[in-house]
């Protein structure tokens, strides 16, 4: 199967925020490591909503490896209670978006925080639910590609 973004292994896109992570541009960064990089997004949704990327390029989460995955998600929970800590929100999403029509308009893996606020401030989501047909086929297809 090929990726419709092919990841261009060892080299950082030319996005915003392969920019920021060579120094080029600017950013209010929050956390790093040898890893993962988070700072202040400059068009926040809401009060404290927090960028969160790899260093590794690559375009879709589906595309990033195991490696820098894991960094992410051992970083996540502590960004998002330092976040909660410091805005006083009583709730955030976490976002991801995987090509344009998921919604992803920088094309490097970024997860976003965003705090959600007792007066609606934050992400809306309109989740249009279905009901499941075929559950077990479905699961032991996806289980048998893992």
């Amino acid at each position: 199967m090929v990726a419709a973004f092919p990841v261009r292994l060892g080299v950082m896109a030319d996005t915003v925020f392969g920019k920021i992570v060579r120094g080029e541009i600017p950013c209010h960064r929050i956390y790093e490591d040898d890893k993962v990089l988070a700072f202040l997004d400059v068009n926040p949704i809401s009060r404290g909503h927090v960028l969160v990327i790899p260093k590794e390029s690559a375009e879709t989460l589906d595309q990033l490896s195991d490696e820098s995955s894991a960094a992410i998600g051992r970083v996540l929970p502590r960004l998002a209670r330092a976040v909660l800590a410091v805005t006083g929100a009583p709730a955030f999403n976490v976002l991801q978006n995987n090509t344009p029509l998921a919604h992803q308009a920088v094309f490097h893996v970024h997860f976003h925080i965003i705090p959600k606020y007792e007066d609606g401030t934050g992400l809306g989501i309109d989740w249009n639910a279905t009901k499941l047909d075929n559950g077990a086929d479905l699961a032991k297809a996806i289980a048998s590609k893992l």
